[in-house]
């Protein structure tokens, strides 16, 4: 006598067979379970009312849809609207700033103390709904006490590794310049290759993955220069500057709220951050435009007041931030006048200044002006994508 399963119909006729058995188009396996005609079942398959075969015929996930570059503008303005409230009369830092979350980079915000660099990141922190910590940098930082340590766990009689703050979506490196060099080399692993190497294990950091370091000038007392090749991992840097005379008495008006970036509230998830740097894939870079961001990285490294000039990690760093700045702006299409407002924050640390230069007072701005009058400016890309 033939067991049954709960819907009652025989075992033997639901094909119990060789691997090349083929099940009939409506057999059913188990309550609540249709196996089609091609699904092949093996004799070690286990059918019960709690399995669900797979198919030809199963539909697969759906995708989320596309975002629109409209759309793209208007969290990138809610972005910058709702940091705006933290850091006030300040666009263009801000702009950097989302700019480079988005493309997957990290910032620099380098100023003098008490202007808002770290309520800047912190905003900027807030208004993603993402894992944040916050990172102390003093001189006498050491490395594990950023990337964690393998340390012994009494209960389970073995080693393990603690996590340090670093494993976070968003990290805020405060005053990062105040710690020593050891310290910083730490950070260079995980800057370019968001992974963390302990003991020759490596792991991992949660995705997305963003330093936001700030910095207060290099010759104030108690500061290390932060080496060239951790200086070139930053995508952007900028400074913010002391408030005008009007925003400053609009500060002082709210003189209750100790702390404005507490307020800021989450405005994008990951998910839509996501969406967000699927869509700029959409922004169309012309062949001239990319010609241009190489000229521009070339002579950087070809002046004779400039030691050392841009890499090609710099001139990739302009294209994807011309993209997002162009797709901000509500186009799909990169212009040169993109790459132009970009440029002082892109090239301006990945730019070592000649001693004569030095010696004759120059600063790297000056020079990236000169730059960007002399090479040739391009037909607008834009222009000779549509007369194609």
């Amino acid at each position: 006598m033939n067991p049954k399963p709960n819907n009652g119909m025989p075992l033997s006729d639901i094909a119990l067979s060789s691997d090349a058995t083929r099940l009939s188009d409506v057999t059913i396996v188990s309550d609540a379970t249709i196996v089609s005609d091609t699904t092949m079942v093996s004799h070690a398959a286990q059918l019960s009312d709690a399995t669900l075969l797979s198919s030809t015929r199963q539909s697969t996930a759906i995708p989320p849809p596309a975002m629109s570059i409209a759309a793209f503008q208007r969290r990138f303005a809610d972005i910058c609207d709702t940091i705006g409230t933290v850091v006030v009369g300040k666009p263009l830092p801000i702009k950097r700033c989302v700019t480079t979350l988005i493309a997957g980079g990290h910032i620099l915000i380098e100023d003098d103390p008490g202007t808002g660099k770290t309520q800047l990141a912190r905003g900027l922190a807030n208004a993603i709904a993402t894992s944040f910590k916050r990172i102390q940098f003093t001189p006498d930082l050491l490395p594990s006490d950023v990337i964690g340590a393998t340390i012994w766990n009494q209960h389970a009689s073995g080693f393990e590794f603690r996590p340090g703050p670093i494993f976070a979506s968003i990290v805020l490196a405060d005053e990062i310049n105040r710690a020593s060099a050891k310290t910083q080399s730490a950070l260079l692993e995980v800057m370019e290759e968001r992974t963390v190497t302990v003991d020759g294990i490596t792991h991992a950091v949660p995705q997305p993955f963003m330093v936001l370091a700030t910095q207060n000038p290099v010759e104030q007392l108690g500061t290390y220069r932060l080496p060239e090749a951790q200086m070139d991992r930053f995508v952007m840097t900028t400074g913010i500057g002391h408030p005008s005379h009007d925003n400053a008495i609009d500060i002082l008006t709210d003189l209750d709220c100790m702390d404005r970036a507490q307020t800021v509230r989450p405005v994008i998830d990951v998910d839509e951050l996501l969406l967000m740097r699927q869509a700029m894939r959409d922004v169309y870079i012309d062949d001239a435009i990319r010609d241009y961001i190489v000229r521009l990285t070339e002579a950087t490294r070809h002046h004779q007041h400039i030691a050392a000039g841009a890499s090609m990690r710099g001139a990739l760093a302009m294209a994807r931030c011309a993209r997002i700045w162009a797709a901000s702006d509500a186009r799909s299409y990169v212009l040169p006048d993109d790459i132009k407002e970009l440029a002082p924050a892109v090239f301006t640390h990945r730019i070592r200044l000649s001693a004569e230069a030095k010696f004759n007072d120059i600063n790297t701005g000056e020079l990236l002006d000169e730059i960007l009058d002399t090479v040739p400016v391009p037909l607008s890309g834009h222009a000779q994508r549509s007369s194609r």
